[in-house]
């Protein structure tokens, strides 16, 4: 399999565990949010902390499952000239977009987001303004995770549609399997 090969499955099994972990996040989001609703209106018990973890909750999921989203190759992309084309040419497509416009984009928000977003907040311990709020730094914190490991996904990717195209001709493997979507 070689380093790039193993590098790549770590990634997948890694970004695997973390989708695992965003869907264990949606349902706890829905029990805290229906909890919070039955003490808020069945027993005029209110807080700010179930709300502010539900938003937590539902943040973190999105953030994380987006790598899985394109370990699953089920991410969003233009189905009307990429369903026309080749095994081949979709490879090399995926590659492009891959190389071109996912790792920049996904490096820079990593950055970016790690330097104003989650280290400023950390610095000074943020909290939120509600009473009875949730610390703001920790949610900060996934915001940077998460476009870092859509960019070691990105990596994975790369690397599964380079050894793809490398088999000359032979058929793509189950991850990077095309399913045209209903219309």
């Amino acid at each position: 399999m070689g380093f790039w090969g193993t590098l790549s499955s770590g990634i997948d099994r890694l970004n695997q565990l973390l989708g695992k972990i965003a869907g264990i996040m949606i349902l706890l989001s829905c029990v805290v949010s229906a909890t919070n609703a039955l003490l808020r209106y069945g027993l005029d018990i209110s807080n700010n902390w179930p709300l502010e973890l539900q938003w937590y909750l539902f943040s973190a999921a999105v953030m994380l499952g987006a790598s899985y989203t394109l370990k699953r190759n089920e991410h969003v992309r233009v189905d009307l000239i990429y369903s026309q084309l080749s095994d081949r040419g979709r490879l090399y497509t995926d590659l492009f977009g891959l190389i071109l416009f996912l790792m920049p984009a996904c490096i820079l928000f990593t950055w970016l987001s790690w330097t104003t977003l989650f280290y400023p907040s950390w610095l000074v311990s943020e909290h939120s303004l509600n009473a009875g709020g949730l610390p703001r730094y920790p949610i900060k914190l996934i915001v940077p995770l998460g476009f870092f490991m859509l960019s070691l996904q990105g990596l994975s990717e790369i690397i599964k549609r380079i050894n793809a195209l490398k088999r000359n001709g032979a058929p793509p493997s189950a991850d990077l399997h095309y399913e045209k979507p209903m219309q």
